[in-house]
């Protein structure tokens, strides 16, 4: 019995030893500063966020030494490079090469920007070289681009190279026409009193069975008219009746009003825009 309370005793005082020893030496720190002495510095050089949730310091780029230039600003050097040309093929496309010589690609949205100021402006032939020469490139084949040019060569009343870009097209893209092609086209026969060629037409769009829009409607039916084709004309009518419904865009919205009120809500929004015209600019006196 001594043996075992001598171990339990000797055990007891190890243990109450290393205890004073842990106490001793993970003791926590004491801290001497008061809570105002340790506020955070407010410079913006030392103030490092965290988790992203403001914003880091910006320093100047030492690289950047020059601005980039867009394709807005790219665009109206091309205009301004096409309009001091003469209307000689080899110079302009001479010009469009030299603009485009240190262009790692073609640079299409520029040009397409650049045809888009040219249609603003309604220089048609400066629009038909800068097409031809893209499409020389094999840059831009799309059907924009086709339609961009043959409604520039019906501005400028070359009909014939019309005709011929439609005949082209419309054999390649026999089912896949848009309507926006076969409306251009009437339009451009209507406006030159040739019928035979507008029903042409008229009759492809039928025979694909493509649906004409309210325009072709119209056109066609006022060439009826004139050559007193009645029942024709009352056959269309039947056949494609104007829609009850149309759309407009008020304020970027799109809205549905009554076709029978269109008229008067044109004519409302038109008396609205010209006193607003008035107001801000009152006349002297």
């Amino acid at each position: 019995m001594s043996f075992f309370s001598t171990s339990a005793s000797r055990i007891r005082c190890y243990a109450q030893a290393g205890m004073r020893m842990l106490s001793l030496r993970y003791c926590p720190p004491i801290i001497t500063r008061g809570i105002e002495s340790t506020k955070p510095s407010r410079s913006k050089s030392s103030v490092v966020v965290c988790a992203a949730k403001g914003p880091r310091p910006r320093y100047p780029r030492v690289w950047k030494t020059k601005k980039r230039i867009g394709t807005i600003s790219k665009s109206a050097k091309l205009v301004e490079c096409v309009q001091g040309l003469s209307n000689v093929k080899e110079e302009v496309y001479g010009a469009l090469d030299s603009f485009i010589a240190w262009e790692l690609e073609f640079p299409l949205i520029t040009v397409k920007k650049a045809l888009k100021t040219l249609e603003n402006q309604k220089e048609w032939k400066r629009i038909i070289q800068v097409t031809k020469w893209m499409l020389s490139k094999g840059q831009g084949t799309t059907m924009g681009s086709y339609f961009t040019l043959l409604n520039a060569l019906a501005e400028d009343g070359r009909l014939e190279e019309a005709e011929e870009l439609w005949a082209k097209l419309f054999s390649e893209n026999l089912e896949s026409m848009p309507r926006i092609f076969f409306n251009k086209m009437i339009s451009i026969y209507y406006h030159r009193r040739m019928h035979d060629k507008m029903f042409e037409i008229f009759a492809d769009m039928e025979e694909l069975g493509i649906r004409p829009n309210v325009s072709i409607v119209s056109m066609v039916g006022n060439v009826f008219q004139e050559l007193d084709m009645l029942d024709k004309y009352e056959k269309l009518n039947k056949k494609y009746p104007p829609p009850k419904w149309e759309y407009r865009y008020i304020k970027g919205k799109r809205v549905r009003i009554r076709a029978k009120d269109v008229a008067d809500f044109e004519n409302a929004h038109r008396h609205r825009g010209v006193r607003k015209d008035n107001e801000s600019n009152p006349s002297s006196g």
